[in-house]
């Protein structure tokens, strides 16, 4: 998945400093700096959870239906099990279920300390190009 140099800077994964560390059909791994992406008690944002999750689940899935699909998010479920204040957190996105229509990902969020603070559950369209 490419974006065009112009408008790199503008996407929200971008500006977060979400970052693929590892990919391939089984696992996308990426992190995110807690610092940046807090709210007012200083922990990590459960939006941004969502953000960090969704990039994921996205991209897992745009891999997924390439070259001849594009996804499109239907659905997306957050549990936040405790606040991460500090560092990075990674997400760790496996796949559910992966047909022609429809795929589903889960994604686990960790801090650094390799605590739960996040489940996730993204489920995209596939539709022709």
């Amino acid at each position: 998945m490419t974006v065009p140099p112009h408008l790199a800077d503008k996407q929200l994964a971008f500006r977060m400093g979400i970052e693929i560390v590892s990919w391939d059909p089984e696992r996308l791994v990426g992190t995110m700096p807690v610092e940046g992406n807090q709210q007012p008690f200083g922990w990590l944002h459960g939006g941004a959870n969502a953000v960090l999750a969704e990039t994921l689940g996205s991209v897992a899935a745009s891999l997924h239906a390439a070259p001849k699909g594009a996804v499109a998010g239907l659905e997306l479920s957050c549990t936040h099990h405790r606040p991460a204040r500090s560092g990075l957190v990674t997400g760790v996105c496996t796949p559910l279920h992966r047909g022609s229509r429809v795929a589903t990902y889960e994604i686990a969020i960790s801090d650094e300390q390799e605590n739960l603070t996040c489940s996730a559950r993204l489920t995209c369209i596939i539709t022709s190009r």
